[in-house]
């Protein structure tokens, strides 16, 4: 049965990645490069006449650079972009000012892994390619509406379940897409909110620093990444540092704190949000928040249903609003889920929820 290939625009101004690239993408016959380019504003020319479904592109470029050619072609013929970034800060900043501008993921540059771990990138790449493609973007300019305050029902069936004990954490797992998805939901919660939140963001280290940085510009909650022994509080928001596992442990009655470590080291992601849930369950039986956002994979449902069985509370973002609808169809799939909110309504079902 014939099927239509994912056409895909390779920008970089390297000849090596540009042949890394683009050999990795045309080995699966799921996907085709129709074209590559050197610079932003050949990447802007060639999008406009190719029209591909998706677009990789570099940041660092001459001519015009990658997030100035982003820009261009989010105004002018908008299209599912990865960005290609190096692991430094400066790499991550770029990165996230890339998502402010319509940009769905990124790539890592691993060049020094190259030789090595070619398949694992490959398989990242090519993986990306595909969620990310026929995903409709529109042109900037359309803002979030308003926080509405739906109901304090969580469900027909699932409110009796319930104990009567308020949310106390409300804990956040999130991957392809999820950067600007969790920002466009935690700049909007009240500085007054009476909970702990935590997030595990599937992000690699360098990153989730200045991650968190940007968060605590823009929220009204105190944001900071996470550090070894820190004590949870209401009112403030963790970042899972990229490269470890980020676990909570009891230190007496009341007490609560982050441990870092690697353990279990053979976990397929880290930081991973299964492995954060599951303490999150323990540490937080029945007064537990657990929050599904957009993102490939099945990481989460094992957690989710932890905090269920403990007595907490499940909310995960509907498939319409999501870049990847793995993470949160994984939970559903397992009838996990106490809701089901679109990106829109989320911070509103969360304070509901509290």
């Amino acid at each position: 049965m014939a099927f239509d290939k994912i056409k895909v625009l390779v920008v970089d101004d390297s000849s090596f990645m540009r042949r890394a690239i683009r050999g990795m993408i045309d080995d699966d016959p799921a996907l085709t490069v129709i074209d590559v380019a050197r610079d932003g504003r050949e990447a802007v020319e060639k999008c406009k006449r190719l029209k591909p479904d998706v677009v990789t592109m570099d940041v660092e470029m001459p001519v015009m650079d990658g997030i100035t050619a982003l820009k261009h072609i989010m105004e002018e013929c908008p299209t599912p972009v990865l960005m290609l970034s190096s692991l430094t800060v400066d790499g991550a900043k770029a990165t996230f000012e890339a998502f402010e501008l319509g940009a769905l993921d990124f790539i890592p540059k691993h060049l020094d892994d190259f030789s090595f771990n070619i398949f694992k990138i490959q398989k990242m790449v090519t993986g990306k390619i595909k969620a990310v493609a026929r995903k409709r973007v529109v042109q900037k300019g359309a803002t979030a509406r308003p926080v509405k305050i739906i109901d304090r029902t969580i469900g027909t069936v699932s409110g009796a379940k319930f104990s009567s004990r308020h949310v106390a954490i409300v804990a956040i797992g999130a991957s392809t897409g999820g950067p600007k998805a969790v920002q466009d939901v935690l700049k909007r919660m009240p500085a007054d909110l009476p909970v702990t939140f935590i997030v595990v963001q599937h992000m690699p280290r360098n990153f989730t620093g200045p991650y968190a940085e940007r968060l605590n510009q823009l929220c009204k909650l105190t944001v900071k990444e996470a550090r070894d022994g820190d004590i949870l509080k209401n009112g403030t928001v963790l970042i899972a540092p990229g490269g470890t596992q980020m676990k909570l442990v009891k230190r007496g009655a009341l007490e609560v704190k982050i441990l870092l470590e690697n353990k279990p080291e053979e976990a397929l992601y880290k930081p991973c949000v299964d492995v954060t849930f599951k303490t999150v369950a323990e540490c937080y039986p029945s007064r537990a928040l657990g929050v599904i956002m957009t993102g490939m994979g099945s990481d989460g449902a094992i957690g989710m249903k932890d905090i269920k069985n403990t007595g907490g509370k499940t909310l995960v973002q509907d498939e319409a609003s999501c870049v990847v609808y793995g993470m949160p169809k994984a939970v559903v799939d397992a009838n996990l889920q106490d809701k089901i909110a679109s990106l829109d309504q989320l911070a509103g079902e969360i304070i509901n929820m509290v």
